[in-house]
């Protein structure tokens, strides 16, 4: 049966000639035999055109959104999530700005430095931190002190705190937890410092949180009506309907996916990197289950420290009970022994 979306984009693979290739292939054929049944069910899904594929997959999203091959679609991203234009100067290694890379949740993450000097540093992540702004502050601040030392080492005596521009923190949710459940209807939550005086002060440090769940919750039947929700459904929605709504209302997302369908003609190559999505998910999950594990532990020493504090205030109160009990006791002796005379 061909796909609604194959009638659109030609070049999607037909599943039984897909399928026949990585029979065909020994490496392609060990490859997904060592995949679990609903990860085959993925990536047939996706290739051939029944679901689309999911963009914020690291692989996928610099592939798609290359600041190098294609640096008019990130900038364009970043200036609607930030209300301004910006253009994309370079993109920074990200090694040095992550403080715990080898236990992330991230699913997807690349910094890059705008035209007037400011940083931007865009992740996503498959399920939600336990810790989401605590772990926000930490990235952002690593990142601003980096960019602190740099433009010290190279200006030297001339260095100017005025240099420093703004650091950005950009968060796509995939799965959202605590908190973001709370807000059903909002998906865009802006985070800066400011005063309780009305005080102006740039501190430099912002933040966006994109709920793309709740996002998904929010457009269930009905048509995007913005640029801001038309790159949220591009990024987070397979559902063939909503990319044939998509691309009819803003047709510059045609080529993206055309992009996205020439990429995967190359089996041998998305199977890597869908092989690749695959191991970071499974740490992920790990990593997932010991956050969990890890808040549960806190939550339980806070009860345990509360009953420990409850249990020493009665045990203070059983010490002064007894110490009047003695002191009555005592009482009654003198007492009775002014009777018997």
């Amino acid at each position: 049966m061909t796909s609604k979306l194959k009638q659109h984009f030609p070049m999607i693979h037909e599943r039984k000639a897909l399928l026949e290739q990585i029979q065909s292939t020994p490496s392609l054929r060990q490859q997904f035999d060592s995949w679990q049944p609903y990860q085959q069910k993925e990536f047939l899904d996706f290739c051939t055109g029944v679901r689309g594929v999911k963009l914020l997959y690291d692989v996928f999203f610099k592939e798609i959104l290359s600041p190098e091959y294609t640096p008019e679609r990130l900038n364009r991203l970043l200036s609607v999530l930030l209300g301004r234009h910006v253009t994309i100067k370079q993109v920074l290694p990200g090694d040095s700005a992550r403080i715990a890379d080898e236990s992330s949740l991230l699913i997807m993450d690349i910094i890059v430095q705008l035209d007037d000097g400011s940083l931007a540093d865009v992740e996503a992540q498959k399920i939600g931190y336990a810790f989401p702004g605590q772990r926000s502050a930490c990235y952002s601040a690593d990142l601003l002190l980096r960019q602190y030392k740099r433009i010290r080492d190279r200006r030297k005596k001339k260095f100017s705190y005025l240099e420093v521009k703004e650091v950005y923190t950009i968060i796509f949710i995939e799965n959202s937890t605590g908190g973001f459940r709370e807000f059903p209807e909002d998906y865009l939550h802006y985070f800066e410092q400011r005063s309780n005086t009305g005080l102006r002060m740039d501190l430099l440090q912002k933040y966006l949180f994109i709920p793309l769940d709740i996002f998904g919750q929010n457009i269930q039947n009905k048509d995007v009506s913005n640029e801001t929700e038309a790159w949220l459904a591009f990024l987070s929605q397979d559902d063939p309907e909503i990319i044939l709504r998509l691309i009819g209302a803003y047709p510059e997302f045609r080529p993206m996916y055309e992009d996205v369908y020439r990429l995967c003609q190359n089996v041998e190559k998305v199977m890597e990197m869908f092989s690749e999505e695959l191991r970071i998910l499974d740490r992920n999950t790990v990593q997932y289950m010991i956050d969990e594990m890890q808040a549960d532990i806190d939550k339980q020493k806070a009860e345990l420290k509360s009953k420990d504090a409850v249990i020493d205030s009665l045990q203070t109160q059983i010490q002064e009970y007894n110490h009047i009990i003695q002191n009555l006791e005592q009482r009654i002796a003198e007492l009775e022994k002014q009777l018997n005379r």
